[in-house]
Parts: structure tokens; sequence; C-alpha cells
């Protein structure tokens, strides 16, 4: 496909799991493509990388504006740099709270507020922000990142609604749980990782991980131009996890 040639777009965490999944697809399918990250150092081939840290509004006004202007414009913006969290309400203090809610909230904010006079130039501008199923279902240990990407799915709507009359579409996709860098890392620091992955694979009605790159399939076909008629919109990723309920194998 080459729905996106002659596009230019920006990507946060961009440099693995979802966001370089996503970069490369939309590189793939003709765009001219940046990412913005806090280690962008093994971003190569078209693909350009910016350092920004999304918890520093200077930074992030500063490597926009940079990758804008090498770019020549901006057309797509994905949202995806986030940071995870674990726990009830009660395993996390004040500070972790602030911290996890500053990158995956105001981190957002802070992207989008620099790019929206660069989309505003554009004839087919759309963000696509990288949400959860965490925000529409209810998972154990998970409150801190259940109220981060919350807040990321009405501010979705909400954005949305102030722009889809300035022709920027805002959508988002909502991942369940992916085969990324950071679920890695909780799998490995579990006392029994392989029964660790199982439940996690058992908790899917698919039985398996999504994959980043089925992500960055569902945020391609949000951003690109053919999806013209579509904002406002949450796309679950989820392998069924938000709308089937299977009855137990013994059972079937």
């Amino acid at each position: 496909m080459s729905d996106f040639a002659g596009l230019r777009a920006l990507v946060t965490g961009g440099a693995s799991g979802i966001g370089r999944a996503t970069a490369a697809l939309l590189a793939e399918r003709g765009a001219r493509v940046a990412v913005l990250d806090r280690d962008p150092a093994d971003v190569d081939g078209p693909i350009r990388g910016y350092r920004a840290d999304v918890g520093d509004d200077t930074a992030v006004r500063e490597a926009v504006a940079a990758a804008v202007a090498d770019l020549g414009g901006l057309d797509v913006l994905v949202n995806n740099a986030g940071v995870g969290a674990q726990g009830t309400v009660e395993d996390n203090d004040d500070a972790e709270w602030h911290r996890v809610l500053d990158v995956n909230v105001i981190g957002l904010v802070r992207v989008t507020r620099a790019a929206l006079p660069h989309l505003r130039r554009s004839p087919h501008a759309a963000i696509v922000n990288t949400c959860s199923i965490a925000a529409t279902a209810g998972l154990p240990q998970r409150a801190l990142y259940s109220a981060a990407k919350g807040a990321v799915l009405s501010l979705t709507l909400a954005m949305a609604a102030d722009h889809v009359r300035e022709g920027i579409r805002v959508n988002c996709v909502n991942p369940g749980t992916a085969d990324t860098p950071w679920v890695s890392r909780l799998l490995d620091a579990a006392d029994d990782p392989a029964a660790e992955r199982a439940a996690l694979e058992a908790r899917q009605p698919t039985g398996r991980l999504v994959s980043p790159a089925e992500v960055a399939g569902a945020i391609a076909y949000l951003a690109s131009p053919l999806s013209g008629a579509t904002t406002g919109t949450a796309l679950a990723v989820d392998g069924g996890v938000q709308g089937l309920r299977l009855r137990p194998e013994a059972a079937r």
C-alpha cells in the first residue's frame, strides 16, 4: 500500500515496541517518518530520530520543531510514548502517581500542543493516541496505569470534538497485553516468568499476546487518509478481551 505517500508522520516512543513497528509501517507505506524518543540511537534507515523526553516541555517543543522542519511539514502524529505501572491504589506513592500521569497524559498533551499548528496546515491531518484495554476493562494490579489510560481515552474524545472542524481527526487504539520490551521486563522480574506469561496469554481469548505489528496496523488504519470519516473512535486491538466472553474449555 502507498496510502501515506507524500505524508509526514511523527511517532513518539518510536525507538522500540509499538512505536518502532508503527514508524516502520508508515515508512513502508510511503510516509516520511520521524520519531521522538528518550534514546533514538537505534533509529536508522529512512526514519529520522530526535531525542526528547515527553516530560520536558522545552525538549518536546524543540524536537517537534526540528522534526517538522526536516520533514517539511506534518500530517500525522502518533502519541505512543508512555510508561507502565503495577499495583493497587495502595501500592504507589504520590510521586509515582504524578510521574506516570505526567508522562502518559500530560506528555501526550505537550507533544500535541507543539504539533497542532503544523497539523492545521495539512489536508490529511490525523492524530492517533496509544491507549489501552486498561481504559475499558478492570484489570487487577493496574490501578495507576488504568487511571492514566482512562484519561487518554477521554482526552481522545475531547480532542476529536475540539479539532474536527479544523480538519484534524483524533482516534486511539486500545491494545491488549502486547509483546513489547516493557512486558518482557515485567515477565523477567516475575518469580516464575513462564507461568506469568502463560497467565497473560490465557487472559486473551485468542490465547496469545498482541504483537506490536498488529497494533501498528491499527494505528496506520486510523491515521490513513482512507479513514477520513473516522474520528473520535477507540479501536480495540486486544485479542478479544473487551468484547468476548468465552465459556470454559470444558463447557464448550
